[in-house]
């Protein structure tokens, strides 16, 4: 499995969709290890896009601190599953947190309903 976490200045960033770049890691399933780990510059922040782009990329999971339901939405479309409420870290830390069951996850950081639209 492939994991990505959104990043900026090298730590989860609260914005999906405005990061710097994805920490993406290759993950054996059968251990629990990290297995490869890439780098990643954000293609930008264009509307329904980044979902089918990570998909592209073979992520099959995006652990992430909030986003907008229509992303949501798009990531499921795309096969991708979605972990919100990720507190920041660093990325590293935050897959080994989940893949071993301990990453404490809060309400997703994202509220659209109130005119954020930043995520």
């Amino acid at each position: 499995m492939r994991y990505a976490i959104p990043v900026t200045g090298g730590r989860l960033a609260a914005h999906f969709g405005h990061c710097e770049e994805f920490a993406m890691f290759d993950v054996d399933e059968q251990t629990g290890a990290i297995t490869g780990r890439v780098l990643v510059p954000s293609p930008g922040h264009q509307p329904g896009f980044l979902p089918g782009w990570l998909a592209e990329q073979g992520v099959s999971a995006i652990i992430a601190g909030g986003m907008g339901p229509r992303a949501v939405g798009l990531f499921e479309e795309n096969h991708v599953e979605v972990i919100l409420g990720a507190p920041e870290g660093e990325p590293e830390d935050i897959v080994l947190a989940y893949l071993s069951g301990a990453l404490a996850t809060g309400a997703n950081v994202c509220d659209h309903e109130h005119g954020d639209h930043a995520c």
